[in-house]
C-alpha cells in the first residue's frame, strides 16, 4: 500500500457516504469525457468507472499510478502521470472530441494555482466538482460586502458560476487533515458574465495588494480618482465592496498600455 506524502499534500478519500455524495452531485452520464484529478488510491476512480465509458486520470504520484494502473486499467481508466499544473487540458479535450468534465479532491498547497491553470483552459472545459479546503471554497462563492471575498472571488466570476454543494470533515480522510473541507460545482459560462479587459487581472491584484486601501490609494497606478468616478464607482470605496463587474469597468477605463 502507498502512504501518503506530505510533499503531495495528499489526504486520501474514504468516508463511503461522502464518496456517494460527491459522485451523486457529478451524476456522469453515458458519453462525457470525465478528468480526475489526484485521484489517490482511486475512491472515486471506482465509482466513477462504473458509470461512464472511460476516464482520464491526472496522477503525480508514480507509485499511486502503478497502483491504479494495476486494478482499474483494464476497466477503462487512462493515467497521465504528470503534475496537473502542467497537464494540457485542451489537447486533451481536442483529443476526446468533447469538453470535459473535471473532478478532483485538491491538494490544499497548490489548489489555487491549479484553479488558475483550469481557468486558462476553461474553453475545454464543460465544468468542475473540486473538493477543496472550505476556506477556499467559502472564497470561491463569497458575495461583496462578506469577509471571504478577495482575488480569487473576483478572477473567477467572469468565467464561472460557483456553487458550494456541501462541507466534509477532517473524518473523511487518511491521514485526517486538520482543517474542514467541502465540495463545490463550478459551472464554465458560455460567454462572460461581463467583457473581460486583458488588464482585469492587474487592477484585481492591485485592489486586493492591501485589502484595507481604498481603490483611489490601491489604484493609484493605474487609475486617478476621477476615472474611478467616471466608471461610477466611489474613490474612496474599499475593494471587497465591489461587484466582479464594477472591477470590470474599472479594467477597461485602464489606459496604461499593457507590459
Amino acid at each position: 500500500m502507498v502512504f501518503a506524502r506530505k510533499r503531495f499534500g495528499q489526504n486520501f478519500l474514504h468516508d463511503p457516504g461522502v464518496i456517494a455524495q460527491i459522485i451523486e452531485a457529478i451524476d456522469p452520464q453515458p458519453g462525457e469525457s470525465l478528468v480526475e484529478i489526484g485521484p489517490g488510491r482511486g475512491a472515486l476512480t471506482e465509482p466513477l468507472l462504473e458509470l461512464c465509458d472511460g476516464l482520464d486520470a491526472i496522477e503525480i504520484d508514480r507509485d499511486l499510478a502503478a497502483e491504479l494502473q494495476q486494478r482499474f486499467g483494464a476497466r477503462g481508466l487512462t493515467l497521465h502521470v504528470c503534475d496537473a499544473l502542467k497537464f494540457d487540458f485542451a489537447m486533451l479535450a481536442h483529443a476526446r472530441g468533447r469538453k470535459l468534465r473535471v473532478i478532483g479532491n485538491l491538494p490544499y498547497n497548490v489548489s489555487t494555482p491549479l484553479l488558475f491553470h483550469l481557468l486558462d483552459h476553461r474553453a475545454s472545459i464543460f465544468d468542475l466538482h473540486v473538493m477543496l479546503q472550505r476556506e477556499v471554497i467559502e472564497r470561491i462563492c463569497a458575495a461583496p460586502g462578506n469577509g471571504d471575498y478577495g482575488r480569487l472571488t473576483v478572477m473567477l466570476a467572469p468565467w464561472v458560476t460557483a456553487e458550494h454543494l456541501f462541507d466534509v470533515g477532517p473524518g473523511a480522510f487518511r491521514p485526517a487533515p486538520q482543517v474542514w473541507s467541502a465540495v463545490a460545482r463550478l459551472t464554465v459560462r458560455e460567454t462572460p458574465a461581463f467583457p473581460v479587459d486583458a488588464r482585469y487581472d492587474r487592477v484585481v491584484s492591485a485592489a486586493f495588494s492591501q485589502r484595507r486601501k481604498t481603490l483611489r490609494n490601491a489604484l493609484r497606478a493605474l487609475l486617478e480618482a476621477d476615472a474611478i468616478a467616471a466608471c461610477e464607482i466611489d474613490p474612496g470605496a474599499r475593494p471587497e465592496t465591489l461587484s466582479p463587474e464594477e472591477f470590470g469597468r474599472l479594467a477597461r477605463a485602464v489606459s496604461e498600455p499593457l507590459a
